[in-house]
């Protein structure tokens, strides 16, 4: 009997693969790899390169297509995670990522890392990913979230003391500063120079004290 044969009707793979990005996120590497990499004629074709979008940080992300195929993107990766590397209901990334600001930052960076590492021509930037990346994404998932959206997206917990941060205490902090910057007027102005007589020798431009 052949292997084949020898497999269960219903065959699944015990793994799935990392999900790949659509054609507009995989454009957004290549130009930064050209970025990176290229002649100084590729660069200079791409104009000013700090304007690139990179993938890893959503918010550089401004062509609305670009944009739409890198939510799709993460919310694969986010999948993939929660089904390959996810036991314990502890672990799960939420449903709500997209909700949370931290988790989006946080899934952008992983996303890119783990892409990265599985370009390698080597595991060693995998078992980085493997033994700090995740590890370090999960801590600080697990820290966030507490115990909120287990059973669903819950309001803002800081929501109130956010408020109070960006209006309430916005005037005091400006008084702060501004006591700051006026410090400096008095602390480092440059003592004046008393003026001094002298004669220029205009041959030379020499300055002769009287």
């Amino acid at each position: 009997m052949s292997a084949t044969t020898d497999l269960p009707q219903h065959a699944v793979p015990l793994v799935q693969p990392f999900p790949e990005p659509g054609p507009l996120v995989r454009l957004a590497y290549r130009e930064l790899s050209i970025a990176a990499t290229g002649t100084t004629e590729q660069i200079h074709a791409l104009g000013d390169t700090r304007l690139l979008p990179r993938p890893w940080d959503p918010p550089t992300c401004r062509n609305p297509p670009l944009r739409e195929q890198l939510w799709a993107w993460l919310d694969a990766v986010v999948t993939w995670l929660n089904t390959e590397y996810v036991w314990d209901v502890a672990g799960m990334i939420p449903a709500c990522w997209p909700l949370h600001p931290h988790l989006i930052h946080d899934i952008a960076v992983l996303t890119d890392q783990r892409r990265s590492a599985g370009t390698a021509l080597s595991s060693d930037a995998m078992e980085e990913w493997h033994r700090y990346a995740l590890p370090a994404f999960n801590d600080r998932m697990r820290t966030r979230l507490a115990n909120h959206c287990e059973d669903g997206h819950q309001p803002w917990p800081a929501k109130g003391r956010h408020t109070r941060h960006t209006n309430g205490s916005r005037d005091r902090r400006a008084d702060a500063f501004t006591g700051d910057t006026r410090s400096l007027v008095t602390t480092f102005q440059p003592k004046a120079i008393p003026p001094r007589l002298g004669i220029v020798d205009t041959q030379t431009g020499e300055i002769t004290n009287i």
